[in-house]
């Protein structure tokens, strides 16, 4: 039986891919974002996310592509992909980027629980972890960073991330509904890789993300394979590559650049400082898209 899933945020730089490869694998997909879809892969219901009304009104939606399809009732809804967010600081005033965000997920997490849909994949961010948007350089209390880190970051946008995770938590005790938290790492898309020759010749220009990335479509394949996925309840994980994105090992790069954070595992010769061990081990998601594989010679 099709699946029907919403995508909230699917016009932006990851829902984008989220869209395709669900569309792709078959899925039935309603974006709801501010804008519309570059490429139109789905319809797109122009939606306030921080309006419950509005929000209340867009999940309980047809996802059908036309208007003119012969059955547009809408149907039960099986999953929602919440990635619509003010996705950075410095864009938007500190208050709009916390109001906005908190607002936006709760009236999410609210409706879903409230029409019965039973599956909400949340985009949290490796900003938690309070290096990214720090006022200036700050050390982490361990490498590498996992789920069980004691978060505590100074800004709105990943202070909006950890209340986020919190309401998830909330509604999961609340209605028993699927909510896994992705705190996703730096996003890349194809044209990014071009990149990759400034980046290297100066590894200090990622030193804040602690060179963590994610190819946007291995980013989808872990949203498909959490909807897929039933029964885990809440569960944060973080999502990114195996690798960092540097032509430094990793050891060299934490030796420069954070030589007195203390490691707690003996880590591979370029393995991620994000460590991204719970999603495999949880979900099975695999990397297909490596930046050496990718970078062209």
């Amino acid at each position: 039986m099709t699946k029907r899933v919403i995508v909230t945020g699917g016009s932006g730089l990851a829902g984008k891919w989220v869209v395709e490869d669900l569309v792709a694998h078959g899925y039935e997909v309603l974006n709801v974002d501010r804008v519309p879809m570059a490429k139109g892969t789905a319809r797109t219901l122009l939606t306030d996310l921080t309006d419950a009304g509005q929000v209340f009104n867009a999940l309980a939606s047809s996802v059908k592509l036309r208007e003119f399809d012969e059955d547009i009732e809408p149907k039960p809804i099986d999953a929602v992909v919440h990635f619509a967010a003010i996705p950075r600081i410095f864009t938007t005033t500190d208050n709009e980027v916390f109001r906005i965000n908190v607002m936006g997920t709760y009236n999410v997490l609210d409706a879903a629980s409230k029409l019965g849909i039973k599956k909400v994949i949340l985009a949290s961010s490796e900003t938690t972890y309070g290096t990214v948007f720090a006022h200036r350089h700050r050390d982490p209390v361990y490498f590498p960073l996992d789920e069980d880190y004691p978060v505590d970051p100074m800004d709105s946008y990943a202070t909006s991330k950890i209340i986020n995770e919190v309401t998830a938590k909330a509604f999961h005790r609340r209605t028993g509904m699927d909510v896994y938290c992705f705190r996703i790492g730096n996003v890349l898309d194809p044209v990014d890789y071009e990149k990759f020759a400034t980046w290297n010749k100066d590894p200090s220009l990622r030193k804040r993300i602690t060179w963590s990335y994610i190819d946007g479509r291995d980013l989808a394949t872990a949203c498909r394979l959490g909807i897929e996925k039933d029964g885990l309840g809440f569960e944060v994980m973080n999502v990114a590559a195996d690798d960092v994105s540097s032509d430094l090992p990793t050891a060299e790069l934490i030796k420069r650049f954070y030589p007195n954070v203390p490691v707690k595992k003996s880590m591979g010769e370029f393995e991620t400082i994000l460590s991204n061990e719970k999603l495999k081990r949880l979900l099975g998601w695999k990397q297909a898209y490596k930046w050496r594989e990718q970078v062209k010679k």
